[in-house]
């Protein structure tokens, strides 16, 4: 299985208001930029998107780590909170509908195709690919 090295993130300007998102995808010497935006939503939207669309251009099953500075999105999959939505029919713990569901479970498809390790980053410190993620994301906001 190859193995592939995405980098996320997403932003907002006004939560919610209009939003980016870039990802960056490594594979050997080979790296891939991709960015987008929306008019009106919010950042954990954007978070979510930046790592569907990563994961959606690859084109058959990989080994993936993806790196996020999103707790949101990392936390979801590493403190299992995911297959408790599931079980309980998208509803959090609190009897509350999940939020953001259709982009939850668009990343539950896709993390059944491929074998993703989720990683924290701390963002806006020295990580370069999450710097540019960054930067990607704010430009896709501009071009709105």
């Amino acid at each position: 299985m190859e193995e592939i090295t995405i980098y996320t993130d997403g932003a907002c300007s006004g939560n919610p208001g209009p939003g980016g998102w870039g990802a960056i995808l490594m594979y050997k010497d080979n790296k891939k930029e991709i960015s987008g935006g929306k008019k009106d939503t919010t950042n954990n939207v954007m978070e979510l998107t930046a790592v569907i669309e990563a994961l959606k251009l690859l084109k058959y099953p990989c080994k993936v780590n993806l790196y996020s500075d999103s707790a949101y999105v990392v936390n979801a999959f590493v403190q299992k909170w995911i297959f408790g939505w599931q079980k309980n029919n998208w509803k959090t713990a609190d009897k509350k509908d999940v939020k953001n569901k259709e982009l939850w479970q668009e990343l539950v498809r896709l993390t059944k195709i491929h074998n993703v390790t989720f990683i924290k980053v701390k963002g806006h410190a020295n990580n370069e690919y999450n710097n540019r993620c960054d930067e990607l994301a704010r430009k896709a906001i501009k071009e709105l």
